[in-house]
């Protein structure tokens, strides 16, 4: 991977980074739970997108590390969305007699 390649991919994940941040401040405290249950199918997404990433750029061992670290993070953030939506759910869930 040459130079000018790194150096796009950086300036992508650091616009990603402060695109996301700027997002997610801007939304209301009573938003968060539904828009977290809605980015479980991008974090999906993300988890495909890692996986092919690190099969891509396996080739070095930089490229193996940041796809493995993709993959993980993803895969914290889908299982964390779920289980916040469950307990949001149960939220709604009638009490036992």
């Amino acid at each position: 991977m040459d130079s000018s390649t790194l150096i796009l991919l950086f300036f992508v994940f650091t616009l990603a980074a402060f695109l996301g941040f700027e997002l997610i401040s801007k939304v209301p405290s009573q938003l968060h739970t539904p828009l977290m249950s809605g980015s479980n199918a991008i974090s999906g997404i993300t988890v495909v997108g890692a996986l092919i990433a690190t099969s891509t750029l396996g080739d070095s061992d930089l490229g193996r590390w940041l796809g493995f670290a993709a993959l993980v993070l993803a895969g914290i953030n889908v299982v964390g969305g779920y289980v916040v939506t469950d307990r949001m759910l149960g939220m709604f869930k009638k009490g036992k007699k």
